[in-house]
């Protein structure tokens, strides 16, 4: 589930009664559709909540519940409102740049590698790290897991499908990290869209996992979680965290978004942040 670029803000004190309505909403989603958004920012929430209400022609919260609990058309909606998918290839070229320099040299040192990518959203970030991993010669020998909650990002991750007119963005964002070759000798061009290779998902896993209830599912050398944290409050953060260093073995390496840190968690003896920082961090 990888989030935009407007972060959470502080919204203004809702009444005891919105409250109860909100939290039967949330309450009510997990215990019949198993999904749990109790431990979203409240602020993010409510925004995107009053996008929803608009959307699926609902006056209230309580008509949002009764639609969304009897429509399974009208919940994947709320879903796809509520998990924010939108991100880009190479989205903070020096994350990437870091990574490839930095991060991929000790990944050398390994005979095969697992990477989960946590919060996929529609498999940008997916494929920028397998570029990164086949012009380092890595990615014969690597496993990637791509999690997300939302099935249609998901979809759309799996055909590697984008809009044409986001490509130089992406090119402009690929060279920014490091890139070696023209990223056009990754995708082909067809009826206003670019089609990514499909050679680069060869080795890709996509699947649903949700950081508010799911468990860690394999060991792996490197996690990434990028704009997805600041929308969940410290608690579900906490979790996340915690998922992350189960996954990860000792100098295993976690990525972030630029506006996440491990500082602030209970888990942040667990982790020490590399040199160049820029949201790479080792698991001690």
């Amino acid at each position: 589930m990888t989030a935009a670029r407007d972060l959470p803000e502080e919204s203004a004190p809702q009444s005891p009664r919105d409250e109860r309505a909100l939290d039967a909403l949330l309450h009510a989603i997990y215990g019949r559709r198993h999904y749990d958004f109790r431990g979203y920012a409240r602020a993010s929430l409510r925004r995107r909540l009053s996008r929803a209400l608009t959307e699926l022609h609902c006056q209230s919260l309580f008509d949002l519940q009764t639609k969304v609990l009897a429509d399974d058309h009208a919940f994947g909606a709320l879903v796809r409102l509520l998990t924010v998918p939108v991100s880009e290839m190479f989205r903070d070229p020096s994350f990437f740049l870091v990574f490839r320099e930095q991060v991929v040299p000790e990944l050398h040192t390994y005979p095969s590698l697992k990477l989960w990518v946590a919060g996929c959203s529609s498999g940008e970030e997916v494929y920028s790290l397998a570029i990164v991993l086949a012009e380092e010669g890595l990615l014969d020998r690597s496993l990637i897991y791509a999690t997300d909650i939302n099935e249609e990002s998901l979809r759309r991750a799996r055909t590697g499908v984008y809009p044409i007119d986001r490509m130089k963005l992406f090119s402009d964002n690929y060279f920014k990290s490091g890139g070696k070759r023209s990223l056009s000798q990754y995708y082909t061009a067809a009826y206003g869209a670019a089609v990514l290779t499909r050679s680069l998902t060869a080795n890709v896993v996509f699947t649903d996992h949700s950081l508010a209830t799911d468990f860690v599912f394999s060991e792996v050398e490197v996690v990434t979680c990028r704009n997805v944290m600041i929308y969940f409050d410290r608690s579900l953060q906490d979790r996340a965290l915690g998922l992350f260093r189960d996954a990860l073995p000792r100098r295993g390496f976690l990525g972030l978004g630029s506006k996440e840190t491990v500082v602030f968690s209970t888990h942040a003896g667990s982790f020490s942040a590399l040199p160049a920082r820029e949201g790479w961090f080792r698991r001690c």
